[in-house]
């Protein structure tokens, strides 16, 4: 199986957000999901959620990676927090304690795990099935950068 990861450092700022998913759209398009389809739309709203916690609830710099392969597109977002995510339940009006659920309810998959002295949030959504219209091809291996 041959995947692609890229990734993108996100600082400690609520902005930061804008740019993570200004990124991950053009990162989308070059995997040859385009912009206009159902899949890029969720893959932004979750990569906004997950960049959107790890900004607000740990005032640490985070790690943007999405992998391309294996039949899907995972999405990880590991901080420096040793904390571990603690789903909520908004009520009525609340602006705020969705942003797991929404992983939950969009996601195929989705946890989290200890990554060096902080920890990695990830989700996967599966992609149609190679050979189908509008499926993407098997793209080829890329190096990253370890993340300290």
């Amino acid at each position: 199986m041959q995947v692609l990861q890229v990734q993108l450092e996100v600082g400690p700022d609520p902005a930061e957000v804008g740019r993570a998913r200004r990124w991950a759209r053009s990162r989308l398009a070059g995997s040859g999901i385009g912009d206009d389809e159902p899949l890029a739309e969720t893959l932004v709203l979750l990569i906004s959620e997950l960049v959107t916690n790890a900004v607000v609830h740990t005032g640490c710099p985070a790690v943007l990676r999405m992998l391309f392969g294996g039949g899907g597109v995972r999405v990880e977002v590991a901080d420096r927090s040793d904390r571990p995510p603690r789903p909520r339940h908004a009520a009525g009006e609340d602006t705020n304690g969705r942003g797991l659920e929404l992983v939950d309810g969009l996601a195929d998959r989705w946890g989290w795990q200890r990554e060096g002295a902080g920890k990695s949030i990830w989700c996967e959504v599966d992609r149609a099935p190679a050979g189908s219209p509008g499926a993407p091809e098997s793209v080829a291996v890329s190096p990253t950068r370890a993340w300290c």
